[in-house]
């Protein structure tokens, strides 16, 4: 019991994890797992939910959330001992969740379950198991069946190294510029990247590729050639076009797009595209594909306006006849605080973290009738905090926040749960749910608190939306309580819900103070934030539908055997209005896609936003009635939406909170295309 990851008496010890555990412990779980396995699928083992879920729900729920701890300290403090170890877990932890996935003598005794003794929560997880089997191979045989678990184990190898290359490949670049090179790029950035350059004992000020530093130079430096190398660096990362070209994910994407094309054959799909919306809201890659381009037809005028608005600024203003892909951030900048009189730098002094933090508990805390608590528990790095949700003073969930970007942490945000909420079939106990919110905002400087940009500010609050998602639950089954069995394409619906509220003045009012003088926004700098709203969102639109577009092709019409450069083309000459550089490689950095669990799936966002924004306008409507129909459209959205979790169809939560089907207008109202 001195192994900190066999320790399940309450939280995870992340303090006292080292590399050095994994394996035994591992060991010892994938034993304890198998031996479940056996003992459920003998002939004479019952088929009862809560009998198999004694036993082997609760064998493979410790492996689960051991694991689940390795692959969060993988991704937040990546050490060459941690990875080491990981990996080499890996293959034998996606082996037995393949074997189990796909066993005909499990799948058999689940067939044989008596459905009228279920309750509706266990009836729902059990028409997703009985589904989950099928794709899963649990109805293939002999080759077919072995080939299948091989593909499985290459899979998890090839992400897993796919997402070390863009990592790696992100941390290896660095650029210690001069004073005169920076000219323009706010003072807290230009305090950070000194900092990072005194601590490597160089001279200058080091930039990297990591957001906080590379999206202010981008938007605000001078200089076009800092710009274009930064650029270039950035959009080659992890490519045959980089310099470090021992991170190139070229070949890593070809197999493992021809590794998912011969799993969907083996299950008797045509595609890849046609597995992935099985278990999805959408009813077929055609109707995804059609509602993409639907909308990228929608979107374009306001795109192409757009365009037409920075290349006459560019020229007028900035004297730049010939804008470049480096070009247009900064254009964008400059055109915004000309156009409406207001910087991103001058919003963010306005956005202190603990303030921002404070504001979203007070929102969170109004609607959904829950109060929020700092709480203690064993972190990984000193900047983790940990809190607690109560609600009339009981237990609803518990979660971990991780704001800072460093090096060794992947970049981008995510929620990420710790463990479900679940009535524990072995000894009747209700365990509650905790989540991981990981973001990768830019560190205080100056003993001053970390400045937040209005977008990291609307990305915080969708992974809380995200985590209120698991963690407001009130199913007590664990397959489909909180996120767990809620469709792929609905999944956004309560994040993207979320940032709807970064654009309301009361609610910013709360969360908003000066750096320097403690002074809340000024309602005309707000004004001023909500008319430059839509700015761009035709081109930002279209940008969402290119990444779409290319995922659902490069899934259902591509032959990986074949280059799949040329069909990002095709759709860039499609959708975009703005052309990237020949050497750009989006693609080879598209973690969502290629490990992430978006494959043919990124279209979720768009899918879902249309959900989220209908979901909102009950808000709006109701903001006009009073306070208490606000209460009472908060109560409905949490009890319809958020408390069901997985248990039921996301449409039918959908028409429980709005008494119709989704409709298209409140989004393109929203973002300014009606």
């Amino acid at each position: 019991m001195n192994n900190p990851l066999l320790d399940f008496s309450d939280l995870p010890l992340f303090d006292r994890i080292e590399p050095a555990h994994v394996a035994p412990a591992i060991d010892a779980l994938l034993a304890e797992a198998d031996t479940a396995l056996d003992t459920v699928t003998q002939p004479g083992f019952p088929a009862q939910w809560t009998e198999i879920a004694k036993v082997l729900d609760v064998a493979t729920e410790r492996l689960g959330r051991a694991w689940g701890a390795v692959s969060h300290l993988n991704s937040v403090a990546d050490t060459p001992e941690l990875r080491a170890a990981y990996n080499e877990a890996l293959p034998r932890v996606t082996e037995f969740w393949t074997r189990l996935g796909a066993d005909e003598r499990l799948y058999a005794k689940y067939k044989a379950i008596d459905v009228t003794t279920l309750n509706p929560e266990q009836r729902q997880a059990h028409k997703n198991a009985i589904r989950n089997f099928v794709l899963s191979g649990a109805e293939l045989t002999g080759a077919a069946k072995e080939r299948f678990a091989k593909i499985q184990e290459r899979q998890a190898e090839l992400s897993q190294k796919f997402s070390e290359n863009a990592l790696d490949s992100t941390d290896a670049f660095a650029y210690d510029a001069s004073e005169a090179e920076l000219a323009g790029v706010p003072q807290d950035v230009l305090q950070t990247a000194r900092a990072a350059a005194q601590a490597e004992g160089k001279e200058g000020y080091r930039l990297t590729l990591k957001m906080p530093c590379y999206l202010p130079v981008m938007q605000f430096a001078h200089s076009s050639a800092l710009r274009e190398r930064l650029y270039r660096a950035y959009a080659t990362r992890a490519s045959d076009q980089s310099d470090a070209l021992q991170f190139d994910n070229t070949a890593l994407i070809a197999e493992i797009l021809a590794l998912r094309q011969e799993e969907a054959r083996l299950l008797g799909y045509r595609n890849f595209g046609e597995v992935s919306v099985v278990a999805k809201m959408a009813e077929s890659p055609q109707q995804v594909i059609g509602f993409l381009r639907d909308l990228a037809a929608r979107a374009r005028p306001y795109a192409e306006k757009d365009v037409a608005d920075l290349r006459s600024f560019a020229a007028a203003e900035l004297g730049l006849t010939d804008p470049q892909a480096w070009d247009w951030p900064y254009i964008g900048e400059k055109l915004k605080e000309a156009r409406y009189a207001f910087s991103e730098q001058e919003v963010k002094q306005y956005f202190t973290a603990p303030k921002v933090l404070g504001g979203l508990f007070k929102i969170v805390e109004t609607l959904f009738d829950v109060a929020i608590r700092p709480d203690t528990a064993p972190v990984w790095k000193p900047g983790v905090a940990f809190y607690r949700i109560e609600r009339q003073g009981q237990l609803v969930g518990q979660f971990y926040l991780d704001q800072p970007a460093r090096t060794g942490k992947r970049g981008g945000a995510w929620m990420d749960d710790v463990r479900a909420r679940w009535l524990r079939p072995d000894d009747g106990q209700l365990q509650m749910p905790v989540a991981h919110l990981v973001c990768n905002f830019a560190d205080g400087v100056a003993a001053k608190p970390a400045l937040l940009t209005h977008d990291d500010v609307t990305t915080l609050f969708h992974e809380f939306g995200h985590g209120l998602h698991h963690m407001l639950t009130q199913v007590n089954e664990r397959d489909v309580s909180g996120i767990s069995g809620v469709e792929w394409d609905a999944v956004e619906l309560p994040s993207q819900f979320m940032e709807n509220f970064c654009w309301e003045w009361d609610v910013l009012k709360h969360m908003t103070a000066h750096v320097d003088t403690g002074e809340p926004l000024p309602r005309a700098l707000f004004d001023k934030m909500i008319a430059a709203k839509n700015f761009q969102s035709g081109l930002q639109t279209l940008r969402q539908i290119e990444f779409s577009l290319f995922d659902m092709l490069l899934h259902t019409e591509h032959d990986p055997a074949r280059d799949f450069m040329p069909l990002l083309r095709t759709v860039r000459d499609e959708v975009a209005v703005l052309q990237p550089p020949e050497w750009s490689r989006t693609a080879h950095t598209f973690s969502h896609i290629f490990a992430g669990g978006y494959a043919a799936g990124y279209y979720s966002y768009k899918w879902a936003e249309v959900l989220s924004a209908d979901a909102y306008a009950a808000f709006e409507e109701s903001a006009g009635q009073g306070g208490a129909a606000h209460a009472e459209t908060g109560r409905k959205y949490r009890q319809s939406i958020l408390e069901a979790g997985g248990s039921r169809p996301a449409m039918e939560s959908f028409k429980a909170f709005r008494g119709r089907e989704p409709r298209l207008d409140a989004l393109l109202r929203h973002q300014g295309m009606a």
